[in-house]
């Protein structure tokens, strides 16, 4: 009897020791809470790594290291109940942005051609994205009730206080490029040209705010596919404005006049470009959400779009005003393309827990790590 006891104790042993994850539990059932488990070859791997980096040579454990899928058929994580209004809002911003840099150059430069159709596809862009804005929180008033306080720690009251300054300057110089000829002697339309200068200038100013605050804004909650990009995602968010902005200017202003807008979506597109590229080589895990599914195809539409109309406003935006409506075009499509990826790729981060789970085990694996090699 104690020949048969020691060679079950044998047959329990050795297996683990040789890493033979077939007979390290392969049948062991998980409690109702956790569901599925890791593959057998990682689980034995994964527990003579813990074994050697704790020092010990201990008998390893036989159950299985259980893997978040859901908690009670739950996910980790609630998807966000944003629809495709939010990114909608996140491209108008940044257009309105893009183009109220450029209005504000060429006031300061004397194009009056494209300072006009940038103030007013500013304005235009602007509007746009408070409607988009207002119809994702279902009701007008919810935006005025986020100005009863400011609140430096939150992205969204910042947001809504830096909308707040820069609508006003944008909207009366706007208006003052639609001042008909007959009434610019009246006494409101020559107060009105006086503050528009100023007041449009001070927009321009708060305009990189408005640009990439909606990337501190998402990459501040927690969703994977935003709070892992947190570093890069403003510098994207402000290049695809900067294009878009430039794209408008050359798709509204008239050849002899769309030298700074031709310049400002070449910088724009590139810092795009390189931030969506740092971007993709810093992600971890959730590099999977961006690469497959719908947010991988809009991805790669949006940087074949970018690149085709970076290479059109290098080469021939500056000879055709063909050319340079169509490399407009197409840095206005890209720029949006990339801000449904972006709203995509988070959304579907949060249907499977392990862009959660997984970043954290390797974050606490390395702390634990650090501190075994501190002692």
């Amino acid at each position: 009897m104690n020949r048969r006891n020691g060679h079950r104790n044998d047959r329990a042993v050795a297996p683990a020791e040789r890493g033979d994850a077939e007979a390290q539990g392969g049948d062991a059932q998980l409690f109702q809470g956790i569901q599925g488990g890791r593959p057998p070859a990682e689980r034995a791997g994964e527990q003579l790594r813990r074994r050697r980096r704790n020092g010990r040579g201990g008998e390893p454990t036989v159950v299985p290291e259980a893997e978040f899928r859901s908690y009670y058929g739950r996910p980790v994580l609630k998807p966000p109940v944003w629809k495709h209004e939010i990114p909608a809002y996140l491209f108008t911003g940044g257009l309105a942005a893009g183009t109220a840099v450029l209005a504000a150059g060429a006031d300061l430069t004397g194009r009056p051609a494209l300072r006009r159709a940038s103030w007013l596809g500013s304005f235009g862009a602007l509007l746009a994205s408070m409607w988009f804005l207002v119809a994702d929180l279902g009701r007008p008033d919810r935006f005025h009730h986020m100005l009863r306080v400011f609140k430096p720690t939150s992205p969204m009251s910042v947001g809504t206080w830096v909308l707040t300054a820069f609508g006003p300057g944008v909207g009366a110089a706007a208006v003052n490029e639609l001042v008909p000829p007959r009434w610019q002697r009246t006494w409101p339309a020559r107060l009105l040209s006086r503050l528009a200068r100023p007041l449009g200038l001070s927009a321009a100013a708060t305009a990189p705010a408005v640009a990439s605050y909606t990337a501190v804004l998402l990459s501040h909650t927690a969703v994977p596919g935003w709070n892992e990009v947190r570093d890069e995602l403003p510098f994207v968010f402000t290049g695809s404005a900067a294009a878009s902005g430039g794209g408008f200017g050359m798709l509204a202003a008239p050849l002899e006049e769309n030298g700074p807008a031709r310049v400002f979506a070449a910088l724009g597109t590139v810092q795009e470009l390189v931030a969506s590229r740092v971007m993709e080589q810093r992600m971890g895990l959730v590099r999977e959400a961006y690469e497959h599914g719908q947010a991988g195809h809009l991805g790669h539409a949006a940087e074949v779009l970018n690149v085709a109309g970076l290479l059109g406003t290098v080469f021939l935006a500056g000879r055709s005003r063909t050319g340079a409506a169509a490399s407009g075009l197409a840095l206005l499509a890209g720029s949006a393309l990339q801000r449904f990826r972006v709203f995509d790729a988070g959304v579907e981060s949060t249907k499977d827990p392990k862009y959660v789970v997984v970043p954290q085990r390797e974050r606490l694996d390395a702390r634990a790590l650090a501190t075994a090699d501190d002692r």
